[in-house]
């Protein structure tokens, strides 16, 4: 490489289409229930508040369920899993340092 150049790499990956997926806009929605999911890694809960004041700013958010797992190497148990379901309408997992 000659000096002055600069070589740029992007680890993304080109979007994955998915055959019959449609596109919904959650600002025409009624109004969702949100639900949280926290891998406790320090910081992660800090990432999701964010999240969450970003997101009941933009779209109509009746509730948000937090649910968090004993720790990041663990899977989530059965039961978070079962409440995020059943009163969630969309769940976001977030991880963080």
């Amino acid at each position: 490489m000659k000096e002055g150049n600069v070589l740029w790499v992007s680890p993304e990956a080109p979007p994955q289409r998915t055959v019959g997926a449609e596109r919904h806009s959650l600002s025409n929605q009624a109004p969702l229930r949100l639900g949280i999911l926290d891998n406790a890694k320090s910081n992660a809960d800090h990432l999701l508040q964010m999240l969450v004041e970003s997101l009941q700013a933009t779209i109509p958010v009746t509730s948000v369920i937090r649910r968090r797992k004993p720790g990041p190497a663990f899977a989530a148990k059965l039961d978070i899993l079962d409440d995020l379901a059943r009163e969630a309408d969309f769940v976001i997992s977030a991880m963080a340092d």
